[in-house]
């Protein structure tokens, strides 16, 4: 077996993120205390948001956001199938129907022609996910929730810093993020949810800690979905690094499309300050025979998402559905490595395979 050289990932945790930890583990304050209050006010600040509560993942976040917006059984939920499954699945754990709606061949986004006649009177909400560190066109999205009085809530989990026309996502409507080991920034598990609404933001802080805004006094049945001071230590050092982190990402974008797109038969990513890269991904039709040909080479590389959320067993209710883009669009893409701590060789060495492989 060939040894992977360049992984698809590699996690940047250096020196300060382990201070941040043995600050912590020194205090005695584990949980829920000082650096998750300001690993919030931090994060707040960076999307431009009045408020960010922090949550144990990114699925504890989107189900959390749900919840404050009080999606509830029977309401529907417009979404893409072409994302984590963790998407639909938070819309279903609050007792809602996702209703998909087929992607943008370019961007790999919702599209936004398509959304208006997917509503019914069931309708209650959006929920674009910007995706690979893309943001969607939420002009569009906005003026159509506007027009039929629908929430937005953004899935920004794999869009830390990404903007639309100025303005970051997470912003639009209420934000869920996450801080997956494999994110552009990590807690090493961990999300966020941002709003400007301070009615949603108490909810929030309520659903999050079993229904609780005073010790010991519960509103209602709630849920154990806090962030660790471990772990916000641990974003506080993230957060400082992440306009760097993106920066090396979008330079290495820049790298691999100039470089590959005068190649035949690889459909590579528009390079765009807005796009954070959360993934570099391309786009062949012997999808399958490429990656090969990376490993062959020790470069990992990987496919996201192999099948659509309305074909998986889960969701076997859908699967007459018929969303050719994303059917389409799942057969063909492979990410390749982009994260910030790439060597010019190692992104040199990629470049080569993909080369090679055509002869």
């Amino acid at each position: 077996m060939i040894p992977i050289v360049i992984p698809i990932v590699r996690p940047l945790l250096r020196e300060e993120e382990k201070r941040a930890v043995l600050e912590v583990l020194e205090s005695g304050m584990l949980a829920q205390g000082k650096k998750v209050a300001e690993f919030e006010q931090k994060f707040a600040e960076f999307i431009g948001v009045q408020h960010a509560i922090a949550t144990s993942s990114g699925t504890t976040a989107l189900h959390a956001a749900l919840l404050a917006q009080e999606i509830s059984p029977g309401d529907e939920v417009i979404t893409t199938p072409f994302t984590f499954i963790a998407t639909a699945n938070a819309i279903r754990m609050c007792g809602a129907n996702p209703v998909f709606v087929d992607i943008d061949e370019k961007t790999f986004n919702i599209d936004p022609h398509l959304i208006e006649a997917a509503i019914t009177p069931k309708t209650k909400a959006i929920l674009p996910v910007h995706l690979f560190g893309q943001s969607c066109k939420m002009n569009q999205i906005i003026e159509i929730a506007q027009r039929h009085n629908l929430l937005i809530i953004e899935d920004a989990c794999q869009a830390h810093g990404t903007e639309f026309q100025g303005k970051k996502v997470g912003s639009f409507g209420t934000g869920c993020f996450s801080f997956y080991p494999t994110k552009n920034m990590t807690t090493g598990e961990g999300g966020m949810v941002t709003t400007n609404d301070p009615i949603i933001a108490s909810k929030l802080r309520k659903i999050i800690s079993h229904g609780s805004e005073k010790k010991y006094h519960h509103d209602f049945v709630g849920f154990n979905y806090r962030l660790t001071d471990i772990a916000a230590a641990i974003g506080l050092a993230q957060l400082q690094k992440l306009p760097g982190f993106t920066r090396k990402r979008q330079e290495h974008a820049g790298y691999l499309t100039q470089k590959l797109s005068s190649l035949p038969k690889y459909t590579v990513p528009i390079i765009s300050s807005q796009h954070v890269f959360h993934q570099y991904t391309i786009r062949h039709q012997r999808r399958d025979l490429l990656q090969q040909h990376l490993y062959s080479r020790g470069i990992d590389s990987a496919i996201f998402y192999p099948l659509p959320i309305h074909k998986q067993k889960a969701y076997q209710q859908f699967q007459h559905l018929q969303l050719p883009v994303a059917e389409k669009v799942s057969q063909e893409v492979l990410s390749l490595p982009i994260h910030p701590s790439l060597k010019q060789e190692e992104l040199d060495q990629i470049v080569q395979a993909l080369r090679d492989f055509h002869g």
